[in-house]
């Protein structure tokens, strides 16, 4: 049987039929599953922990349930709330915007004035290879075809399209250098991430050697890493406070030892664009003599007549969505939620963001009571859904032939890409399960749908809180239910 995800990237999600859902019935193979389901929640892992679960048939209705309406951290199957409202609200064919403008006059090869870079919110514009990005060589031809090489002014980074708040409310303070918690902007480079690579010195006790890339992250490298005797494990700590470009990187790596990876946030994202762009463009023989600067930190706005030199626009919504679900990237989640937020004279802010889920939830049924929002990503220790309520939340997704196919498309599959690459193989579930994972300490969930051997499809979600026991545990658990489930 071809997956759901088959199926909408075919285009084909549309011929599933949408059934209206009927009361469970409540003979001896329901509660046999009831009695299998309680034994496999009630595992040793979980003794003290809060797990909130519903599941349902989209043709029959409630199937089991346990602490449905208790709000639970739900991590990153937020998510899955944030993608259903963009795509309702955006539609799956909005695309983000950004322009590059010329402030002044162009007279023998120099523009007399600023270059503008207008951001609006793309979270995709990534560099090649730790290198540019391919965007900025685009954009230096752009500017000779405009007959500019020379720019007397500055390079201004527009980023008004959104508010200057980066990080998310409820995010620990310690997840501040790792790259799953960079900062959002309406002006975005390279997920607002830089990687950091270090190498060993000759000999032992001596530095270690260290490069960030790509160009223009203006981070201030601190090196306390040491070369370790050959052989010895890898130990890097990388640290960073809220509004500081200081980067600390601690620790060991081996002697005569690979060169060691790691990834690490930025501290200003609209800077860390212009100075990457300004970077590029001096190294195709443009060059800008004023800097790059962030609009907010110029003494004179540039003028409002300008000329238009070129313009990206981003994939659509429906493959932005396929990635920011398949690997789960918080960064495009506190993005969507900023765009779903901007209005007409208004910036996207995470405040609007969040009355526009709220409203729209409402308008699904789903009352205000069922759900804490802060962030979009779910990275926050500040959210908190019901089972319940993600329910209601697919089951619109799934009833909607608007947002059902790339929506369905977006999830990992079991067993074969995303977050579930790794999970489900060789086990009954493989290519069953369509599902967003949420992981953060002592926090697992999986929501989702599942196709059963007889064809019937499940909704579902499994929210664990509170634990003590190993991830993988409460994963094992999760999975024995949908286990329980495949045979109906």
């Amino acid at each position: 049987m071809r997956t759901a995800a088959a199926l909408a990237l075919a285009g084909l999600a549309g011929i599933w039929p949408v059934l209206a859902p009927r009361a469970a019935g409540r003979g001896p193979q329901d509660q046999t599953l009831a009695a299998d389901l309680d034994a496999v929640f009630s595992a040793p892992a979980l003794a003290r922990a809060l797990v909130g679960v519903r599941i349902e048939s989209l043709d029959r209705g409630l199937l089991y349930e346990r602490n449905g309406a208790r709000l639970v951290v739900p991590a990153s199957n937020m998510k899955l709330v944030t993608l259903a409202v963009a795509a309702d609200r955006l539609g799956w064919d909005y695309r983000f915007e950004t322009r590059l403008e010329a402030a002044g006059s162009i007279a023998d090869g120099t523009l007399d004035g600023d270059l503008v870079v207008l951001g609006g919110g793309d979270p995709s514009i990534v560099a090649q290879d730790l290198g540019p990005a391919a965007l900025f060589g685009e954009w230096a031809e752009a500017l000779r075809q405009a007959g500019i090489h020379r720019v007397s002014g500055r390079l201004i980074g527009d980023d008004n399209a959104f508010d200057d708040v980066g990080l998310g409310a409820g995010w620990a303070w310690d997840y501040m250098a790792a790259a799953y918690a960079a900062p959002t902007g309406a002006l975005s480079y390279n997920e607002n991430v830089a990687v950091v690579r270090v190498s060993p010195g000759r000999a032992e006790g001596d530095p270690a050697a260290i490069d960030v890339a790509p160009p223009g992250h203006q981070l201030d490298v601190a090196n306390l890493v040491r070369t370790g005797p050959a052989g010895s494990p890898v130990s890097l700590d990388l640290a960073r406070l809220p509004g500081s470009a200081r980067l600390t990187v601690r620790g060991r790596v081996p002697l005569s030892g690979a060169v060691a990876t790691r990834t690490t946030s930025i501290d200003n994202p609209t800077r860390f664009f212009v100075e990457a762009f300004r970077l590029a463009l001096t190294a195709r023989g443009v060059v800008v003599r004023g800097g790059a600067w962030d609009i907010d930190d110029v003494p004179g706005a540039p003028g409002a007549d300008r000329r238009p030199i070129a313009r990206r626009d981003s994939r659509p919504l429906s493959s932005l969505g396929g990635y920011f679900l398949k690997v789960s990237q918080n960064f495009y989640g506190e993005t969507l939620l900023k765009a779903i937020g901007r209005a007409p004279g208004r910036a996207g802010t995470a405040e609007a963001g969040r009355a526009v889920v709220r409203d729209t939830l409402n308008a699904w049924g789903i009352g205000s009571d069922s759900f804490v929002m802060y962030d979009g990503s779910g990275l926050s220790r500040y959210d908190y859904i019901t089972a319940d309520a993600i329910v209601a939340v697919l089951k619109r997704v799934w009833q909607d032939e608007r947002l059902r196919g790339p929506f369905l498309a977006a999830l990992p599959v079991g067993g074969h890409d995303g977050t579930l690459e790794s999970r489900m193989k060789g086990t009954p579930l493989a290519g069953r399960v369509q599902a967003k994972t949420g992981t953060i300490a002592n926090m697992r969930a999986l929501s989702g749908f599942l196709d059963t051997a007889s064809g019937e499809r499940i909704v579902f979600s499994i929210i664990a809180n509170h634990f003590t026991a190993p991830a993988s545990d409460i994963d094992a658990v999760a999975e024995r239910a949908l286990v329980r489930l495949v045979g109906r």
